[in-house]
């Protein structure tokens, strides 16, 4: 825990000197970001020219998801297109549920922390934003809305990718 609270400091000074996306309606420079490409438990950022499914989701103020439940295959690559029907700003993040709670718990400390990464997007009201993900590791997996009090409030959902058989 206190080396994901070193990792969370150096990303938010990074942050300060650098113009990201944050919850919040602060800078942006309009210009492609390179993507990381880190493999994690649920797979690693996928490349648009690979894309084999699209999935449109929508998030509301009623601290919901639709849909809230998803079935993917491993190995494919899908385009998340996250639409924000609401009033306020939402976000989709991608990851283990263990990882989403300690997530969740540092934005309730910390509601104005800045972070951006491929598994995850930030959306204001009435806009959409879009995640290319691969799946290529099989589980169970959950989905969320880090904002402090959105995940308390039930903003979740679950992901499903079923092992490819050789």
């Amino acid at each position: 825990m206190k080396q994901l609270h070193l990792l969370l400091a150096a990303l938010l000074l990074a942050g300060a000197t650098t113009q990201s996306i944050a919850h919040g309606d602060g800078p942006k420079t309009g210009k492609a970001a390179v993507v990381a490409k880190e493999q994690k438990e649920w797979g690693i950022a996928g490349d648009a020219k690979s894309v084999t499914r699209t999935v449109t989701l929508t998030m509301d103020d009623k601290m919901r998801f639709t849909p809230d439940k998803l079935d993917f295959k491993q190995g494919e690559t899908v385009r998340f297109v996250i639409r924000n029907k609401g009033k306020l700003l939402h976000e989709l993040v991608i990851g283990t549920k263990k990882e989403l709670e300690e997530h969740a718990a540092l934005m309730l400390k910390f509601p104005t922390m800045q972070h951006d990464e491929p598994y995850m997007a930030h959306v204001a009201a009435g806009k959409r934003g879009d995640i290319i993900w691969t799946f290529n590791r099989a589980g169970e997996f959950d989905f969320a809305c880090l904002i402090a009090g959105h995940y308390q409030a039930g903003m979740v959902g679950k992901i499903s990718v079923a092992a490819t058989t050789l």
